[in-house]
């Protein structure tokens, strides 16, 4: 399809994106923006966040990783649903019985200011990173499938689509994204299947075929065996329940939107009915990686990784196709990069700032003082999105699970160490030792050569990152005389 016609449909696109925004953020106003006024109907919370759980890099990631890792990523997805329901049952009734705007603020009623302020910067760190990762891969394909075309080069094709990310989230915020976000994973789930369906009828195969032939290929092994393997079932199982928790329950961005359902009950419904919507999707997407590399094989495509699927559908499908594909892509990229810019915001704003609670300040500089902060944020993910571009990591997906590793782990201690024991930490340790914890586990995975012969530390280090902070956390710690919240 020429590019023109691509920009076209994306720009069309889009504008169906502002006008659910408009319509939506009318009379919207700040407790709108950070939790939705706490009036965001359940249902379209849990459909919504499929798109923001997947992203673009499951899109494209999760398929061309077949090629090397078969479906040992459903590991880490059967781990997410029992992580799910450990954030519906443990950390969802917490948030909701403290009112909490920012779920950082558990940690400043725990520990004390210096606390929350220190939860929040490994979230900043971490959302900041994990999303223009994600945004940086999905802009790439954008770029070679239709804003190169036409002349466009990769900085001008950034700075557009975050323009468009900023025009619809910077006055309804979470209001606006809890119903926009539902359009967006709605297109991309219909992308996903229009894709797998042509791909088996140019293979001739039926799904119980493909199947077949994608397990007599190596192609869909679920679990790993190999005790010593990165990817052993067991590791990737635990993993999955960690990064759940950590990168959902203590995320502000996941959670901002789930604390905007008026109850408990309805977020915990949320949480468990997208939880296993999120199982049947990955497994699709699986399936379609194993149909992809099954095509590249019979059509001797060179193409691997994140780059397989955009060739074999620009290169060898329909037309229509990759109109589909495109606008499926888009509709993966915006609800993560949306969330992270409206969370990365609210964090800000009420961790770091404490706007909210500014005396004096009037509403409309509170607003003001929001747009500035929601600008700046769009302007940071731009040098970091053109910084990934340097970088090109052949399959993102593993990038980000890294990041998340050593930023979420320091928030996996500080909960884990609030939430089962009473003691009390000796005040301005809490941040150091935060920091002291994912730079020892970057010294561990350094020495791994020299301290194992044939076991490799994988996505566990999460768990090793959370433990040397609880832990750190214990012995700068004394009893408690008074109840913890």
């Amino acid at each position: 399809m020429p590019p023109a016609a691509l920009a076209l449909a994306v720009s069309a696109y889009f504008l169906v994106l502002l006008a659910v925004a408009w319509r939506t953020s009318r009379g919207a106003d700040e407790q709108a923006f950070f939790v939705g006024s706490r009036r965001s109907p359940w249902p379209l919370v849990a459909f919504g966040m499929i798109g923001t759980s997947l992203s673009g890099v499951t899109f494209v990631s999760v398929p061309g990783s077949v090629g090397t890792g078969s479906w040992h990523y459903l590991q880490i997805v059967l781990g997410h649903v029992i992580g799910y329901a450990i954030v519906a049952f443990v950390l969802l009734p917490l948030y909701y019985r403290l009112n909490l705007t920012s779920i950082y603020g558990y940690l400043e009623a725990r520990y004390g200011p210096e606390a929350r302020a220190t939860g929040a910067v490994f979230f900043l760190v971490s959302r900041a990173l994990g999303a223009t990762a994600r945004l940086y891969l999905v802009v790439r394909i954008l770029q070679d499938v239709a804003f190169a075309g036409l002349g466009l080069p990769f900085w001008a094709t950034t700075l557009v689509i975050l323009a468009m990310i900023v025009l619809y989230t910077l006055e309804g915020g979470v209001k606006t994204i809890v119903w926009t976000d539902t359009l967006q994973t709605a297109g991309m789930l219909t992308g996903l299947v229009a894709c797998t369906a042509v791909l088996l009828g140019r293979l001739e195969l039926s799904p119980l075929q493909a199947l077949d032939a994608m397990r007599s290929a190596g192609l869909a092994t679920v679990f790993a065996t190999d005790v010593a393997s990165p990817a052993y079932w067991l590791k990737h199982l635990v993993a999955g329940v960690f990064i759940a928790v950590a990168m959902t329950g203590l995320d502000q961005e996941m959670m901002q939107k789930n604390i905007s359902v008026r109850t408990v009950g309805g977020a915990q419904l949320n949480m468990i009915v997208m939880s296993l919507i999120l199982l049947g999707v990955v497994t699709l997407f699986l399936f379609l990686g194993g149909a992809l590399h099954l095509y590249a094989q019979a059509q001797g495509i060179a193409v691997a990784g994140d780059r397989l699927f955009p060739a074999v559908v620009t290169g060898h499908l329909p037309a229509l196709l990759q109109l589909v594909f495109v606008l499926a892509l888009i509709s993966a990229l915006f609800p993560s990069a949306d969330g992270a810019l409206t969370a990365l915001t609210s964090s800000t704003c009420i961790d770091l700032m404490r706007v909210p609670e500014r005396a004096g300040w009037t509403d409309a500089q509170r607003r003001r003082t929001r747009r500035l902060v929601h600008l700046a944020w769009a302007v940071l993910f731009f040098a970091l999105v053109l910084g990934f571009r340097a970088l090109d990591d052949p399959v993102m997906v593993g990038l980000i699970l890294k990041i998340a590793a050593y930023t979420y782990g320091p928030l996996l201690g500080l909960y884990a160490f609030g939430l089962l024991c009473t003691r009390r930490v000796r005040p301005g340790w809490t941040p150091w030792i935060a920091l002291a914890s994912p730079l020892l586990c970057a010294a561990l995975d350094a020495a791994q050569p020299l301290l194992f012969t044939h076991y490799r530390i994988g996505l566990e280090i999460l768990v090793i990152n959370g433990a040397l902070t609880a832990a750190g956390l214990w012995l700068a710690s004394r009893p408690a005389y008074t109840a913890c919240p």
